[in-house]
């Protein structure tokens, strides 16, 4: 049985850059800025042979619960209940300050096992700091510096001296490969008439994005049913990309909260900057993604912009209409907005669109249903053969253009992968197809195939001439 540990002190002491040292990622972001964290993020730890479950925290501080440092605070005792150890951070650089130890006094009446960190000890001048560690009363501190990973054989002793080696070391433990993607290969030894049937039990990786303070975060907490991911009325609370898991009708189902995008000409400032990137990271490993928009402004500029964003990035895309209770004349604003995502959408025919409300669950069982068929259709692999004699009625209905006076002709056509679904098609002279004829092609893989909603890619491909470039006779 493993455990779970959580990184806490005061902002700016070093507790995510720890962490991405513990999980050997840079999952975390990290600035000199305080106050970077906000919301709890799991990460799997590996320290010298030690793996246990590791919590990033928002530093604490003493503030109105109300106010969203208070939050915050809130969200980090939160994790300090839920671990098993806590790593207590402080700054050997800086020294101690009355925060330092009034979070001692907090954690000490926790009555949990607490491993004291003395981060930055390899600053000229740490010496005092460190020692001045001990007055806080919860042992011998470690010194570490977490940017340069020295002290880390010290730390490892330090956690299994106060967990204990058989928490530390559970003996006959089985290990389990999990979650991993095998790409597939064309020509991988599966027959190609074969359409594989879709996989239900298989875990699916969600990604929830949208402007700030679209209710990203209050629909996850409704999902989840209770408070994990700090929310308020304050836009852009976000920062971190932070998973969460949980079951939906038997599937695990594993959920990332982005932070708010906004126009890219409004993010100036460095944080905001490494916010969105981490989003677009979040974007890029889910296999589904959940536009948030505001129910009461939908359709902004923005909006748009991020639909068509992971569209190119091939993953499978579903709209939900947040804020729904505040609607008024429902019928009329669903109509309305019906009408707009057909018009202002068009490379996302048939998108499936959820009117949702974060604030009440109204309408999550929908909006989960719609996750589920989407990630359907962008696993979907449709038999050779079927291609083919769609090829073919498509250009008897159609028949490509003549260039030239010469007729292209569509040879032969194949599904060289899925996720998104993307097909290759033999034909004379594919560079002279036009655009338009391709999104004929496009339009009836989605209409005859029932493919709405995601991104279909189509290649052309001319065999090569054995004759170019020899000479004639003559």
């Amino acid at each position: 049985m493993s455990f779970t540990v959580a990184i806490v002190g005061r902002p700016n002491v070093g507790k995510s850059t720890l962490f991405n040292r513990l999980v050997g990622k840079k999952l975390a972001l990290v600035d000199d800025t305080p106050g970077v964290t906000r919301d709890r993020r799991p990460g799997d730890a590996r320290l010298m042979g030690l793996t246990f479950t590791i919590i990033d925290t928002a530093g604490l501080e003493d503030a109105d619960a109300e106010s969203l440092q208070g939050r915050m605070r809130a969200q980090t005792e939160a994790a300090i209940d839920e671990a098993d150890l806590s790593l207590f951070v402080v700054d050997a650089k800086s020294g101690l300050t009355p925060v330092d130890t009034d979070l001692a006094e907090m954690l000490r009446r926790r009555g949990k096992p607490v491993v004291l960190v003395a981060n930055k000890s390899e600053a000229r001048g740490s010496d005092s700091g460190f020692y001045d560690a001990y007055t806080l009363g919860l042992g011998e501190p470690t010194p570490i510096s977490a940017e340069h990973g020295q002290g880390m054989l010290d730390l490892r002793d330090a956690i299994v001296a106060a967990i204990g080696e058989d928490r530390a070391y559970p003996a006959n433990e089985d290990v389990a490969v999990t979650d991993v993607d095998i790409p597939q290969t064309e020509g991988g030894g599966s027959d190609e008439d074969e359409e594989p049937a879709y996989d239900e039990t298989k875990p699916l990786r969600v990604a929830i994005v949208g402007r700030p303070n679209a209710g990203k975060s209050t629909l996850i907490n409704r999902f989840l049913g209770e408070d994990r991911l700090l929310t308020g009325p304050e836009a852009g609370i976000t920062r971190d990309s932070i998973s969460v898991e949980w079951d939906w009708r038997g599937r695990t189902i594993k959920m990332f909260d982005t932070a708010g995008m906004r126009r890219k000409a409004r993010v100036i400032e460095k944080l905001e900057k490494l916010s969105v990137a981490d989003a677009l990271r979040a974007i890029r490993f889910a296999e589904t993604v959940v536009i948030v928009f505001d129910a009461t402004i939908p359709f902004e500029k923005q909006d748009l912009q991020i639909v068509d964003l992971v569209l190119r990035e091939g993953r499978a895309a579903v709209l939900a209409f947040n804020k729904w209770d505040m609607i008024e004349d429902r019928q009329a604003v669903l109509a309305d907005l019906r009408e707009k995502t057909d018009r202002l959408l068009p490379q996302a025919r048939g998108i499936r669109a959820v009117p949702i409300s974060g604030q009440t669950g109204w309408g999550l069982d929908k909006l989960m249903q719609s996750i589920i068929d989407t990630d359907k259709v962008w696993n979907k692999r449709i038999s050779t053969a079927r291609l083919n004699r769609w090829l073919e009625t498509q250009q008897i209905q159609h028949p490509p253009p003549a260039v030239s006076g010469r007729r292209i002709k569509l040879k032969y056509m194949t599904q060289v992968k899925a996720r998104p679904p993307a097909f290759m098609i033999s034909c004379t002279r594919s560079d002279a197809l036009p655009e338009s004829y391709t999104r004929y092609l496009i339009n009836g893989l989605r209409a005859d195939f029932d493919m709405p909603s995601v991104p279909i890619r189509i290649h052309f491909r001319s065999p090569d001439n054995p004759f170019e470039g020899k000479k004639r006779r003559t």
